[in-house]
């Protein structure tokens, strides 16, 4: 294979990790399936292939628990469990936002917003850097795939 199509397949395994936006898990879905039809036309291919999805994996694996963090914050939020008793005859829906439950909601929610343009820089990046025929390595990547 040419070198130069080598290089845009990559790219183009790394860069479709943006149909994410389009469809749920698109960003695990789309580059596994450019991956698994690329592999076996080269290292490279191989190589960038398992990268871009190890990365799309643990980046979803990490929103996830970020999001599943945030839930006990948000529900703290909206709920004001100090001064009342919970009565089943007399339930009060009270929206709470008081300082402290108000940091611990817009601190995760920030962290969530943090990582999530990280995420995209990183596939930018990587694209760019396999469109120029070098090996990327994502950082803070699980390697499910080897």
């Amino acid at each position: 294979m040419k070198k130069n199509n080598e290089n845009t397949n990559a790219f183009l395994i790394h860069i479709s990790a943006f149909a994410g936006f389009m469809f749920p898990f698109g960003n695990i879905i789309t580059p596994l399936i450019a991956w698994q039809t690329l592999k076996d036309r080269s290292l490279f291919l191989d190589e960038q292939g398992k990268e871009a999805v190890n990365f799309n994996i643990s980046y979803t694996l990490y929103i996830f628990l970020i999001s599943i963090i945030f839930v006990p914050f948000a529900i703290g939020s909206f709920f004001n469990r100090r001064n009342n008793y919970i009565n089943w005859n007399n339930f009060n829906f009270n929206f709470d936002l008081d300082m402290h439950n108000m940091f611990g909601f817009l601190s995760f929610g920030s962290l969530a917003g943090i990582i999530y343009i990280i995420g995209i820089a990183l596939v930018i990046i990587a694209s760019i850097k396999a469109r120029e025929g070098q090996n990327y390595t994502y950082p803070f990547t699980i390697k499910f795939i080897k």
